[in-house]
């Protein structure tokens, strides 16, 4: 397995597919389809093919006439851009082959209420390379959009498939080979568990300096909990050492839950500073008016590598510093930052990011379904994501892996996208299928990197 998996644009792809002869990728394309379809259902459902004008729709009507003669009940809707409603008979099955990744913005009427039909009926959807109604260069979906059960997807899988919202309507993907010789750089790439392997674990010759030394500032009163997770999360990603700067009326309660960090008052913060290798700012740290004021000194009076997530994240304005730089905000915040309603945030994952690399000029984790991980002048890394991570505190578990894999010396970009990785990973692999918490996450993190 690749580090890194490359994702298509619309206009990668087209590339790809230049210079090949058109209706013979239809043909491998549409057969592709066509044997999923028979492997995955068999041939007792009636199957409806809903085919648009373009190439997806050619690819559509090839799969029905394979379907055809492995003796399936085919029906073929033929989709235009004057039609009204269309008669989908009575499919145990739709095959989605109404636009392809050429498709960008909203489906025009008559197409959007075809796509809320065929998403009425209940039955699974085989998507044809991209869901109709969703960006396959961006993920977006600005009206509505096929909601598939699978995406048989050509070559390589689409930005699309990966970002949310388009995330959301994909299903399951299974990505097949229709003959496209093609290796090009892609502008975005999909992060898998082999970048874990990129992660240096403790070696004979370390000490707990150099495994990785981690100073984490927050923990403000009635806020410990963050700066807690974050400092057991460093360790168990395998920093040899954790220091935790915290107000002094918080130190008796991290005395408490933290065996293993040093614990040390706000005020003798920048001792702490010369011992550590890598600084994570934000964990409950508050956001009073020093505490704003301590995050910029911080961010522009040290060189060392830093994440910067939470209470620090609140109203932070550009910055100048030479170190490495990590900024970790959900939706929420990052509309904060831009100045913008987290709700376009969520509609635009790959453009709020790049927007915020542009402004903060460093690395920008958003997370979410599809954590993005953008830089600058950079290819865009993503990251898979886990349901059950929504839950209070996995962001601060984030921090912590990050902050430890910025200790010891990965660059900044691969030490967020690993981390988000291993993140992923770790609430994968735990045994808690409901009622996930983020230091069940914490507790598995051993795990997946040692394997």
């Amino acid at each position: 397995m690749a580090e890194l998996e490359p994702l298509y644009t619309a206009e990668e792809m087209r590339a790809a597919e230049a210079g090949h002869d058109v209706e013979e990728l239809m043909e491998r394309a549409g057969r592709s389809v066509a044997e999923f379809v028979l492997d995955e259902y068999g041939t007792d459902e009636s199957i409806t093919v809903v085919c648009g004008p373009g190439n997806n729709g050619g690819d559509g009507r090839v799969s029905a006439e394979v379907l055809r003669e492995a003796d399936c009940d085919v029906r073929v809707v033929e989709a235009r851009p004057d039609d009204d409603a269309k008669d989908l008979g009575s499919p145990g099955l739709i095959v989605d082959a109404l636009f392809g990744t050429g498709f960008s913005g909203e489906p025009r009427p008559p197409a959007a209420r075809l796509i809320e039909q065929v998403n009425a009926t209940g039955v699974d959807v085989v998507a044809i390379d991209i869901p109709s109604g969703v960006d396959a260069s961006t993920g977006e979906v600005a009206g509505v959009a096929i909601d598939a059960a699978w995406t048989v997807c050509f070559h390589r899988e689409k930005v699309g498939l990966r970002v949310a919202p388009g995330a959301f309507f994909a299903g399951e993907i299974e990505l097949v080979d229709i003959g496209l010789d093609d290796d090009r750089e892609t502008a975005h790439a999909l992060a898998t568990s082999a970048l874990l392997e990129r992660v240096p674990l403790r070696a004979p010759r370390d000490t707990k300096y150099t495994a990785g030394s981690v100073l984490i500032v927050g923990g403000s009163p009635g806020l410990t909990g963050a700066a807690c997770l974050a400092a057991r999360a460093a360790f168990r990603a395998d920093a040899g050492y954790v220091t935790v700067a915290a107000p002094r009326d918080s130190l008796p309660v991290l005395e408490q839950q933290l065996l293993e960090a040093v614990k040390r008052p706000l005020d003798d913060v920048w001792d702490a500073v010369g011992r550590s290798r890598a600084l994570a700012v934000g964990p409950g740290l508050g956001r009073s008016p020093e505490a704003k004021a301590l995050v910029r000194r911080l961010l522009e009076e040290t060189d060392l590598p830093a994440v910067v997530d939470a209470d620090a994240l609140h109203e932070l304005e550009p910055f100048t510093r030479t170190g490495p730089t990590v900024l970790t905000p959900h939706s929420g915040e990052l509309a904060r930052l831009l100045g913008e309603e987290a709700a376009w945030v969520d509609a635009h994952r790959l453009e709020a990011a790049r927007r915020a690399v542009e402004r903060f000029r460093c690395i920008v984790l958003l997370k979410g379904e599809g954590t993005i991980v953008a830089a600058p002048d950079a290819q865009t890394l993503v990251c898979p994501g886990f349901p059950s991570l929504a839950t209070a505190g996995t962001g601060d578990v984030l921090t912590g892996i990050i902050a430890a894999f910025l200790a010891k010396g990965i660059d900044a970009q691969t030490a967020a996208a690993a981390a988000a990785v291993a993140h992923t990973e770790a609430a994968a692999e735990a045994p808690q299928r409901a009622g996930l918490v983020a230091s069940d996450v914490v507790e598995m993190l051993p795990y997946v990197l040692a394997t």
